[in-house]
């Protein structure tokens, strides 16, 4: 079963969270897909992460940048896990494939949108279902984050 983590987006981006962890990831060496809810939301968050920090480089790919299994953080609009991820992200209300084959899932969600909040505790009960480990964790005034369940 996999540990399912659940961050609300409430102060900071999706555009501004997403790279610290997938730099955390890789810093453990794990492998991640990022799963975004379409096409275009996938090309948008690729062109970011080229250019999210001056001093940074996040190595990831796309289908279209040449072999899947030789991207470390590989990004999708579909439910493939072609580099062998051991951390799935699920973002923009992406429907999520089968969680178990992960180490962790985590999806994050825009707190000010009341359907991906809505749809997120759809996940949450289908989660904790499954048997998966689930956190729920909220963003502090200071820009952290706080476990709440």
């Amino acid at each position: 079963m996999a540990e399912v983590l659940f961050y609300h987006l409430t102060l900071r981006p999706l555009e501004s969270v997403l790279p610290e962890l997938l730099e955390k990831c890789l810093e453990r060496g794990w492998r991640a897909t990022v799963q975004t809810g379409s096409p275009e939301r996938c090309a948008h968050l690729d062109a970011h992460l080229w250019t999210y920090r001056d001093e940074a480089f996040l190595p990831h790919g796309t289908s279209a940048d040449g072999p899947a299994e030789n991207q470390p953080v590989y990004l999708t609009a579909g439910s493939d896990n072609p580099n062998r991820s051991d951390v799935r992200f699920l973002v923009d209300r992406a429907e999520p494939p089968d969680l178990s084959p992960y180490q962790r899932a985590v999806f994050l969600f825009d707190g000010h949108d009341p359907e991906a909040v809505l749809e997120a505790r759809s996940h949450w009960t289908a989660a904790k279902d499954a048997g998966h480990q689930i956190t729920y964790w909220q963003q502090t005034e200071q820009g952290g984050w706080e476990r709440k369940a």
